[in-house]
């Protein structure tokens, strides 16, 4: 499983982010918006909303998490994992 996440912030901000935060996971900058467009996840107002795109092995998104809640997120994605059947080992830790 490959993990990252994506930002519209600068790649710049992205690194100051990750190395504060000792994140697992690569975080991508899009800071012109271009795949949070072409993924529909920008509001009204031209800011990105946490929504969590879930893609299985063939490349296809097997589902889309629109109600992301920093707060208690960790325990969110445990168990979509886990209803999506992926195996402990490719599990993030």
């Amino acid at each position: 499983m490959v993990i990252f996440a994506a930002s519209t912030d600068t790649a710049e901000t992205n690194a100051k982010f990750a190395k504060e935060g000792s994140y697992p996971w690569v975080i991508l900058s899009d800071p012109d918006k271009k795949l949070a467009n072409a993924l529909g996840v920008v509001g009204p107002m031209g800011f990105a909303h946490r929504w969590t795109y879930f893609v299985d092995e063939q490349g296809h998104i097997a589902k889309v998490d629109k109600d992301v809640k920093p707060t208690d997120y960790g325990k969110t994605l445990a168990r979509q994992l886990a209803e999506l059947h992926v195996p402990e080992a490719a599990k993030p830790h």
